[in-house]
């Protein structure tokens, strides 16, 4: 399955797919090219999910392990993916449907809110586990979304947040059922649908200006 996006009234549903959503190039290339077209298009609001069990298991580590060479290009695009959706000029929410690991969990931490599934999947940061620091880049836009106490607990631990665990740190705003999950990050970005783009974009911008400069510098 490819992505592919469905509207409910003008907010964008944006599927990632039903695989384990990792950051390929071609997935790099769909929701970027996805991304254009909703944006042009005018869509008021953005809901990413996957389906199944994965949201996203972020980056593709068997390609980078076969093309070590493109490292700094290829982490170069999952940045500007990041400060990307930190910067719609649209609200954003992310449906957490089932893993989200590493990348893929900052994919949604990039988004403006949060749901996820209270009985099934885990909210991840594994980097500790899998002896990979954080960029100065992802690392910034994780601690400009949580508190410094959730920062510690779930980027030096490598601990796998369920839906419940995660909305009582503020990873997410809401845990609900598995059919409840995209229903509830809609009616996060309905009060917020149909603003000024531009004044939005420029808010964010200030907002996260750090978190994207970081982003951007690697």
């Amino acid at each position: 399955m490819t992505i592919t996006v469905s509207y409910q009234d003008k907010i964008a549903i944006l599927n990632l797919g039903d695989d384990e959503n990792r950051f390929s190039l071609g997935f790099l290339d769909d929701i970027n090219g996805a991304i254009d077209d909703l944006v042009a298009g005018g869509a008021q609001g953005l809901v990413t999910t996957g389906a199944g069990k994965f949201y996203s298991n972020g980056l593709d580590l068997d390609w980078l392990m076969a093309h070590g060479d493109q490292m700094q290009s290829y982490v170069g695009r999952v940045h500007a993916l990041f400060a990307r959706v930190l910067t719609l000029p649209i609200p954003t929410a992310a449906a957490v449907n089932g893993h989200a690991f590493g990348a893929g969990a900052m994919l949604a931490m990039a988004h403006d809110y949060r749901t996820m599934r209270s009985d099934r999947g885990f909210f991840c940061f594994p980097e500790v586990d899998i002896r990979i620091p954080f960029t100065p880049g992802m690392a910034a836009l994780i601690q400009a979304k949580l508190t410094p106490q959730a920062a510690i607990a779930s980027m030096t631990t490598g601990r796998r947040f369920g839906g419940d665990d995660a909305a009582k740190y503020g990873i997410v705003e809401a845990a609900a059922a598995e059919d409840a999950v995209v229903p509830a990050a809609v009616e996060l970005v309905i009060p917020v649908a149909g603003k000024d783009s531009q004044t939005m974009a420029a808010i964010k911008a200030t907002m996260f200006g750090p978190a994207i400069a970081a982003l951007q510098a690697e």
